[in-house]
């Protein structure tokens, strides 16, 4: 099983980008993805941005992650 971590691009330099997620900033290669700009949300997996998602996806999928985390910790 894979799993991507919806993030934000904060910088992008040719076909590389800083993104936040979890309030950590990673290196994500954009060659998966068209026309990234500075504020789009993406799914970031090993390095690579795979797809750009909405703020709503994001948000849905951290609420998610959050939930998982508590009840973890219950």
């Amino acid at each position: 099983m894979c799993l991507s971590i919806p993030a934000r691009i904060v910088s992008i330099d040719g076909i590389m980008a800083e993104v936040s997620a979890g309030g950590a900033i990673f290196k994500a290669g954009l060659h998966m993805i068209e026309n990234a700009k500075v504020g789009d949300y993406i799914l970031l997996h090993a390095g690579f941005a795979i797809q750009k998602i909405s703020e709503m996806e994001a948000a849905e999928t951290i609420k998610l992650f959050e939930e998982m985390n508590n009840s973890l910790n219950e």
